[in-house]
């Protein structure tokens, strides 16, 4: 059986892993929230689908797929899902009629205004284990770390597969 990683050793190159492994942790917790609320085994692909769909309301599922890094069958049946749920609607696309326009339902919506609230939550209990002041900082520090390496581009905010 493979062994974890050894974090207790601070060596340099080691704080990537830490922040997978505690994106991972803080995943892993935000999922137990929703299974204790009893909401559908969403899976972290949904949660970047509902947000890319919440900023982008013109988008198409081959602009899914793209953003997603996915083929345009594996964004048609995350799409499927969604729709068969009752998050995401497909409309006529205006210009393109082989296209449809994707767009987040009221229950859509309502998802990620409760991922917010369970995400606030999951930042809380970091900030219960490392302090309040230490969260703020870590908020800062990446977000400055994330505007110089993207410059003027955007960031993507999409799966790592």
């Amino acid at each position: 059986m493979p062994s974890s990683p050894d974090f207790s050793d601070a060596r340099p190159g080691q704080v990537p892993l830490l922040l997978a492994v505690a994106y991972r942790a803080m995943t892993d917790r935000f999922h137990a929230l929703l299974a204790e609320l009893g909401r559908e085994p969403l899976r972290p692909a949904h949660g970047y689908t509902f947000r890319y769909l919440a900023a982008h309301p013109e988008a198409t599922t081959v602009d899914l797929a793209a953003h997603l890094g996915v083929t345009k069958q594996a964004a048609s049946k995350a799409v499927a899902e969604l729709a068969e749920w009752g998050y995401v609607e497909r409309r006529p696309h205006a210009t393109d009629k082989r296209a449809q326009v994707l767009a987040l339902t009221a229950r859509g919506r309502a998802y990620l205004d409760l991922a917010d609230e369970l995400w606030a939550r999951v930042e809380g209990q970091l900030a219960d284990v490392i302090g309040a002041e230490r969260v703020a900082a870590l908020d800062r520090d990446l977000r400055t770390y994330l505007a110089a390496v993207h410059a003027d581009r955007e960031v993507s905010f999409r799966p790592v597969w």
